[in-house]
């Protein structure tokens, strides 16, 4: 049996309407009823994004909590990333982010990381949902009822540690930044600071409601533009909630995650950082950016999208760097899920210990030329099992041989296909991507959704 609430990344709709805080409340009782298999007395910690629904969720969640005798810490908003050290580094049995990441502010979510940091099983999310269907015939109380705590002192800890991945410091590096309003909006600036660095910041006036409107990861252009007007050394963009980074160099061009890693890859190549030349990238991976890493010597590894399962072929491969096109990048050294600030701090830790400045690397490969259009299917189960369609995607992959792919996936969480191609020749990537959507529309029905040019985008 499937997952029905959760998906790639937690629980997510728009606030007070599909993701209530009646919801909230009975995953919290199911979530407290999983621990408490386990442990007499659980302490989970919950953080949040600035969205003005956050509060509200994060109640319910800790008062479900509590009624099944779990004790919570509230830290309020913090980025993803800190809720992953504090509950892997400080006690905590499970830690719970309260976030819609790159969404819009209407919208929320909620993530479940594991005690060890990083995300938790699709198994334990299924037996949570179980639970959920359920509801717990009795309560503790006196003594026996959780106990909620809003206390920000571990956060402390978390900027000490991202502090200490730079052991060269940042003096003399300027660098401008864009928070989209979100949980890194006064974090990441104050830590690149005491670490040396000139800051010049945007998306720092969080109001509840402007989270990503103007900015942030997904909008690069915001922090592009910031840039070139400061005159920045490099520039980053978070998302909402900080797990993602995105960059761009001196000039003002997009540098995303495969070419983040692609810059940290070759300068740690041949240290016992790197002992293992295996970069883990997903489906979506550029061809240019597995073409530059395979002259260098270094094996591309693919997982599907979603840094969850990037984690889990890092895993079985023993990579200690894989991410999306996106912006989220893990760092197995550090942390097991993507943390945007680990993320920046590492790439500006190759810049400040290299020669060049950071117009230097764009140039050191071209992407292939990468279209995705998706597809709005009136028909989206069994679409696997046409034989139209498979002998279709047959055909594609041997016009395109070595020089090109092409990958056919659902959506998870909408009624949509999504048709990337990828090829060294534009023309005939632009053709076989037509084709191939003229065939979903005959055969499944529907309509274009959208079509994106990712040859130097954000892909994931």
């Amino acid at each position: 049996m499937g997952r029905k609430l959760f998906g790639t990344d937690g629980i997510r709709g728009v606030a007070n309407s599909v993701l209530t805080p009646e919801m909230a409340f009975a995953l919290g009782t199911a979530v407290g009823r999983k621990l408490k298999e386990e442990h007499a007395r659980p302490r989970v910690v919950i953080g949040r994004d600035t969205r003005i629904s956050g509060p509200m969720l994060g109640a319910a969640l800790a008062s479900g909590l509590n009624t099944v005798g779990v004790n919570v810490t509230a830290m309020g908003v913090v980025p993803t990333g800190g809720i992953s050290y504090v509950v892997r580094e400080c006690g905590y049995q499970l830690g719970i982010v309260i976030s819609a990441s790159h969404n819009p502010a209407p919208d929320n979510g909620i993530k479940l990381l594991g005690h060890h940091g990083g995300k938790v099983s699709d198994e334990f999310e299924l037996e949570v949902e179980k639970l959920m269907e359920q509801p717990a015939t009795k309560r503790p109380t006196g003594a026996e009822v959780g106990y909620l705590d809003a206390n920000r002192d571990e956060l402390m800890r978390y900027t000490a540690f991202l502090e200490s991945l730079v052991p060269e410091r940042l003096e003399q590096r300027v660098v401008a930044i864009d928070a989209s309003h979100g949980a890194a909006y006064q974090v990441a600036a104050s830590v690149l600071r005491r670490l040396g660095a000139n800051v010049f910041e945007s998306g720092v006036h969080p109001d509840g409601m402007n989270i990503n409107a103007e900015g942030g990861a997904t909008k690069p252009q915001a922090i592009q533009a910031l840039t070139l007007e400061r005159k920045a050394d490099f520039g980053i963009a978070f998302d909402g909630d900080a797990d993602r980074a995105i960059f761009c160099d001196s000039k003002g061009r997009l540098i995303n995650g495969d070419r983040a890693m692609a810059l940290w890859a070759k300068h740690w190549a041949g240290t016992p950082r790197f002992a293992n030349p295996t970069v883990v990238g997903t489906v979506m991976s550029n061809g240019g950016f597995e073409h530059y890493l395979g002259q260098q010597g270094i094996q591309l590894e693919r997982a599907p999208v979603g840094d969850k399962y990037v984690k889990q072929r890092m895993d079985e491969v023993n990579a200690c760097i894989g991410g999306e096109q996106s912006g989220h990048i893990i760092f197995s050294e550090h942390a097991p899920t993507g943390d945007g600030l680990i993320t920046a701090l590492e790439i500006l830790r190759v810049l400040q210990r290299g020669v060049r400045p950071s117009y230097h690397f764009y140039d050191e490969f071209e992407n292939w030329p990468q279209l995705l259009i998706n597809v709005a299917v009136e028909r989206k189960d069994g679409w696997e099992k046409n034989e139209k369609i498979a002998q279709a995607v047959k055909s594609a992959e041997q016009e395109l041989g070595a020089t090109g792919r092409i990958n056919l996936r659902a959506s998870g969480t909408q009624p949509m296909l999504r048709v990337m191609v990828e090829s060294q020749d534009r023309e005939q990537a632009e053709a076989i991507a037509e084709r191939m959507t003229d065939l979903l529309l005959a055969e499944l029905g529907g309509k274009i959704y959208s079509e994106v040019d990712l040859t130097h985008g954000l892909g994931d």
